[in-house]
């Protein structure tokens, strides 16, 4: 089984690889944090405010929301709920339409379940009925991403429904929807009709909270009780249930970075079409640009001048493609003029 490679800590220059808000938090997330006194650091979290502005951002009761120490622990958690072999019994499977999240396939090793890979078609559009006919009588999970991660492409979500319905008894489908305040679509107004479908949202792309790690999932309390045991006590810290709290505050600062992350695509894609590069229209935070042979060269270049784009040519169906951070439209800009001048100077 191979590991999760984080990419380097590249903290010096221009972090356009890993789809974070580069603007930051808002200022109130600051003024929370400065307001967090001694014996409330000393204490072990309450929940109870941050779970309630959650699920009142979201529209849901609170009973269906847990929090988690970042998204990537919830995934965890439902690995280890929904694909640990039974004693003498089959191996559960997970199925993962490609390319996807890298954690769904290091958290299905972990937990020991089989992984079943369903490849990309060209145009990146989701393959619904190759999704179907991967499924057994031994799938217990459905990983999905909405919008897709790394290629920003959304999926309809009529395809979610055909999938819950269709899915074996005991099985869950989980939409990642980390990008879902980008696309604006959700399936979590639907979660309450299909107690089988878990919906996980992050924090840390739109919010800008990333280094605060905190998440979250949404759905049937019976579904989600098996995951609930597998997240450990108290794992979110206080400084990440003050963040929320004041983040969910300011939804004034959420839209303003919609906005730029809208016009910071715009420019993108204008620069890609003066540039001969193609590219994936997307409905998230990045768009991934098909450089070809010139993918080492484009990363190498912007790298020397202090800005990090990250080649995604190892997952499938991406070979000769770079995911490029679409947020702040100064921070574009700037990227958009790295990119020309590696380019133009090799011509």
């Amino acid at each position: 089984m191979s590991h999760y490679q984080k990419p380097p800590e590249l903290y010096e220059g221009l972090r356009l690889h890993q789809n974070e808000n580069t603007g930051g938090c808002s200022p109130r997330v600051l003024e929370a944090l400065a307001k967090l006194r001694a014996d409330q650091i000393g204490f072990y979290p309450p929940y109870a405010g941050a779970t309630d502005a959650v699920a009142t951002y979201l529209g849901v009761p609170a009973d269906r929301v847990t929090l988690a120490n970042g998204l990537d622990e919830g995934i965890m958690a439902l690995a280890v709920a929904y694909l640990r072999p039974p004693i003498g019994g089959p191996v559960p499977e997970a199925v993962v339409p490609e390319p996807a999240f890298e954690i769904f396939r290091f958290d299905t090793a972990v937990a020991g379940g089989t992984l079943v890979q369903v490849m990309p078609r060209p145009d990146f559009s989701f393959p619904l009925d190759a999704v179907l006919a991967a499924m057994t009588e031994r799938t217990r999970v459905v990983f999905l991403t909405n919008p897709n991660n790394p290629t920003g492409v959304s999926m309809p979500l009529d395809a979610i429904r055909t999938l819950a319905g269709r899915v074996p008894p005991g099985a869950v489908v989980f939409v990642d929807e980390a990008y879902a305040e980008f696309a604006g679509v959700s399936f979590i107004s639907e979660v309450a009709s299909y107690p089988n479908v878990i919906v996980g949202r992050t924090f840390s792309k739109a919010f800008g909270l990333a280094g605060l790690r905190i998440g979250c999932l949404v759905g049937s309390p019976d579904t989600m009780d098996p995951i609930r045991r597998a997240i450990p006590v108290y794992s979110v810290n206080v400084a990440a249930a003050a963040a929320i709290q004041a983040a969910l505050a300011d939804l004034d600062h959420l839209n303003g970075y919609l906005r730029q992350v809208a016009e910071s695509k715009a420019l993108l894609y204008a620069a890609c079409d003066r540039l001969g590069l193609t590219y994936v229209t997307s409905d998230a935070n990045f768009v991934l640009v098909c450089a070809g042979d010139r993918t080492s060269e484009l990363v190498n270049g912007a790298f020397a001048r202090g800005v990090y784009i990250r080649d995604r040519s190892s997952e499938p169906g991406c070979a000769g493609c770079i995911r490029i951070g679409a947020g702040i439209v100064d921070h574009t800009r700037r990227c958009i003029s790295v990119m020309e001048e590696v380019l133009c100077a090799t011509r």
